[in-house]
């Protein structure tokens, strides 16, 4: 397979009908397409070392996928595969049979300890991997009403089958540098000051990545003349998010994000007020002295608001953009929202909105007047948050364009009963918010006083980002096919537009905006330069690290189209599912007879398991140590 370079400029107007490093070691082998937590991975690279079938009977077969199920919902279908493959029998058409079981089973109470019990109970050292209590009598499966209780994929004793296993956070949950904390990315002192204040707040990883993105999303529409160039295109900061979750599962917070920006959505509702009072007062001095010719009608002022409801026509959200000098931010906390208004006929503005997620023109008509308008520069916002089903009604498949335009995270439900009183502080999260609230309103107007600010990345950032995003695309295509190179290329963008606004809230901590910007270098009096700094780099990438993982997640969840991406594949009888499957199930290092053996029970040929290990070798997910020795990228 020919590499496919990373172009900004093959995408960046696009037609329209349609795990990790610290920040100081960043790697380049972006692929983060990972099925389980490290403790599950070498357990199963033990037993494939061992060739040993660790479930020969068919109760202890159906327990390991039960096992695998609860922790790992459908990423442990993988490990499934590779941990049936040593019995003499093994099918992967009964063994697929037998997951879609599992997966479906209720109030079973087998948890992944039961693995941990099977692999010892075959002779495989476990010692030096886990702690397993309760193991005395030899079955797990005893243990069934506590077990449940403490799965943390299960919510009323349903397995979710939409579980990502071991949550994939922004935030480390440990000590960074400890344990786990090693693959995952930010630490808040890497972050600008007043997001260090807000994301302090969070009760959790999770709940603290909510604060962080959704403070971005409703910051990157009230940015008032930043920009930057990308692919030779002038771009603004805006950003699209979609938080999915069951639910109960604590998305519910993204509503404290609101209260950053309301102080600027009050002004503007203020001086709208102001200028219909003024209107009316016009209107009827124009009323009462009609015949005289030196009174003219007074026009209707502008519609003067940040946030524009969902459930608008396709007219009125463009008229609000248009009286708004293109600004606005959609929030809706219901993701249905905007989709049942997509469904109707008069409120279907999806094409629009994939237009402004690029800042394209909106040509519309005003039905009033019959007036034809164009939204020259849209910089629209959108917060989103929903069930996967709501998802899925929105963007009924991968192939929708929507779907690549959004930053997508999944949230687990956890079956924990927070403490609400546990905190002393004698103020609510709503007041602390609204004084955050009020800070960056301050800067916003200082914002506004300010000549154009032209964001940009050093030479060496741009051939990071370059090397970075070529190696994402060529991996991404080798696994996933071309339905997800849209979401690669745009999380390029997505990455620029974040460093954007981290850099730009650099300047409330050196109170550099004011009526002029002490910015490093000015141009002329037009505009100045904004640099971005190392640091607010590297946390750009390590965050959409991350999200590739939820992005990944969420388009395996949708349904594929009937046209879906084999036509640029056509050089592999493989479709995308058969090679993620092939992938997944081979160990983290192996040799041809491994591979050989592997691609047998999948029903693959030899001479295509053969070329598509190339492949494999061709996009970085596989480095060769000798002839005929393999070993997995240490971020596939």
């Amino acid at each position: 397979m020919s590499k496919k370079t990373f172009n900004p400029t093959d995408w960046q107007t696009p037609s329209h009908p349609q795990s990790l490093n610290s920040l100081n070691s960043l790697s380049h082998s972006p692929l983060l397409w990972r099925g389980a937590g490290g403790e599950v991975e070498t357990i199963t690279t033990r037993i494939e070392a061992a060739t040993t079938d660790i479930a020969p009977n068919y109760p202890d077969w159906r327990d390991l996928g039960f096992a695998l199920a609860d922790g790992f919902g459908e990423s442990g279908r993988s490990y499934y595969h590779r941990l049936s493959r040593f019995y003499p029998k093994y099918n992967p058409t009964e063994t697929d049979k037998q997951y879609d079981n599992c997966l479906n089973a209720h109030g079973h109470g087998i948890t992944i300890k039961t693995l941990y019990h099977l692999a010892k109970a075959a002779g495989i050292e476990i010692s030096n991997i886990a702690k397993l209590p309760n193991l005395q009598n030899g079955n797990m499966a005893k243990s069934k009403s506590r077990d449940i209780a403490k799965s943390p994929n299960c919510q009323n004793g349903d397995f979710e089958k939409l579980a990502i296993s071991t949550p994939l956070t922004i935030f480390s949950p440990l000590p960074f540098g400890e344990g786990q904390g090693e693959r995952l990315c930010v630490r808040s002192e890497a972050l600008p000051d007043y997001l260090r204040q807000i994301t302090a707040y969070g009760n959790s990883p999770e709940d603290t990545d909510l604060l962080l993105l959704g403070s971005l999303v409703v910051i990157s529409a009230c940015l008032p003349n930043v920009y930057g160039i990308y692919g030779g295109v002038t771009v603004y900061p805006n950003l699209f998010l979609f938080v999915t979750a069951q639910a109960s599962a604590g998305k519910g917070r993204l509503s404290l994000c609101r209260r950053l920006v309301e102080p600027i959505h009050r002004q503007l509702r203020e001086i709208n007020k102001l200028e219909n009072e003024e209107y009316r007062r016009r209107q009827a001095e124009y009323v009462a002295n009609k015949k005289n010719p030196d009174y003219e009608q007074p026009e209707e002022p502008p519609l003067r608001v940040l946030f524009v409801p969902a459930n608008s026509s396709a007219t009125a959200v463009f008229q609000i953009l248009n009286d708004n000098n293109g600004v606005g931010l959609i929030f809706e906390t219901e993701g249905d929202t905007l989709a049942q208004t997509f469904k109707t006929e008069h409120g279907n503005y999806s094409d629009g909105f994939r237009k402004a997620f690029h800042h394209e023109k909106i040509s519309y008509l005003r039905r009033k007047d019959r007036e034809y308008v164009t939204l020259e520069v849209p910089k629209l916002s959108a917060l989103l948050s929903g069930t996967p089903r709501q998802v899925q009604s929105l963007i009924p498949d991968a192939e929708n364009g929507l779907f690549s335009r959004f930053i997508f995270y999944y949230m687990n439900i956890r079956l924990q009963w927070i403490d609400v009183f546990a905190g002393k502080e004698t103020e609510s999260l709503d007041r602390i918010f609204d004084r955050l609230g009020d800070r960056f309103f301050d800067f916003y107007n200082k914002l506004n006083r300010t000549g154009a600010i032209c964001f940009s990345l050093t030479e060496s950032q741009q051939k990071e980002f370059f090397t970075f995003f070529e190696t994402a695309q060529q991996q991404y295509w080798e696994l996933f096919g071309q339905d997800f190179i849209g979401t690669v290329r745009r999380l390029g963008l997505i990455t620029f537009r974040i460093a954007m606004i981290l850099t730009t809230l650099r300047l409330m901590e050196s109170n550099a905006c004011s009526n002029n910007l002490n910015s490093p270098k000015i141009l002329n009096s037009q505009f100045s330069i904004l640099n971005c700094s190392d640091l607010d780099f590297q946390t750009s990438l390590s965050i959409v690290k991350v999200l590739f993982h939820h992005a990944a997640f969420v388009f395996n969840q949708l349904s594929q189209p009937l046209n879906s991406l084999n036509s640029l594949n056509s050089l592999s009888s493989l479709n995308s599912s058969n090679k993620k499957t092939f992938f997944q199930s081979l160990p983290v290092q192996f040799d041809r007879a491994q591979y050989i053996a592997i691609a047998a029970q999948l029903q693959i040929p030899e001479s295509t398991a053969d070329k598509q290990i190339a492949r494999f070798l061709n996009a970085g997910l596989l480095t060769k140590q000798a002839h005929g020795n393999y070993c997995k990228t240490k971020d596939s």
